[in-house]
């Protein structure tokens, strides 16, 4: 089976008590959102930092990768959507059950952090897993297909959204409509919005994202 590329930071501490996974999102790759560990991990001394590069060469972007491909943005069928998102589902979840094997820790010593396509793979799969993680980290991104959460989640880690209330790539609409999907199925749910930010990370976000690592995570 085909397994992620991945990039690595090691915990300040020399011994991890924790992990956190970046998902990055459309076109990028995992050394891209690997760098927000950099702020975050004198603060989190205990914390491997991990990043994967999605499987699919981006269809828009050919020096980056994407989870699935976007039709509305590069023309691709739905049916390729589904099947690009299904071997993704597959494969993240593959990487998360090595990270944890690797570093010797159980899955409530694990958050996942993702930005807009890696956001909604992160809040897709967390769910859906034996073994509910610490927690969701979602930046910019969306829930997908909300109507089956509540018949498919086994777990309810708890989900950190934020979102700006300037952007213009996904729009800011879509946290409150995951956030009120969230919270109907059960999920316990916190927001933080990122005033006049775009389609990015807010240093307000970041700050807030630590302060629910730190809350979250062991050690």
């Amino acid at each position: 089976m085909t397994t992620l590329t991945s990039h690595r930071k090691a915990p300040k501490s020399g011994k991890a008590r924790s992990a956190v996974i970046f998902v990055h999102g459309y076109g990028a790759d995992g050394a891209d959102l690997l760098g927000l560990a950099d702020p975050l991990a004198p603060h989190l001394p205990d914390t491997v930092f991990y990043s994967p590069d999605a499987p699919q060469p981006c269809v828009n972007n050919p020096f980056g990768f994407q989870w699935f491909p976007i039709p509305w943005l590069d023309g691709s069928t739905e049916a390729a959507r589904d099947a690009g998102m299904a071997e993704s589902v597959t494969l993240l979840n593959a990487y998360i059950d090595g990270v944890l094997a690797d570093e010797g820790l159980p899955p409530s010593a694990l958050a996942l952090v993702g930005f807009s396509q890696g956001t909604m793979m992160s809040l897709h799969i967390a769910p859906r897993r034996a073994e509910a993680i610490a927690g969701v980290v979602g930046f910019s991104g969306r829930l997908l297909v909300p109507e089956t959460l509540t018949a498919e989640a086994r777990v309810k880690p708890p989900v950190l959204l934020v979102h700006g209330d300037a952007d213009q790539m996904v729009p800011f609409e879509d946290m409150g409509r995951a956030g009120n999907a969230l919270l109907d199925a059960g999920f316990e749910v916190y927001g933080h919005v990122m005033k006049g930010t775009g389609h990015g990370i807010a240093p307000d976000g970041l700050q807030v994202a630590l302060s629910f690592l730190k809350d979250k995570l062991p050690g």
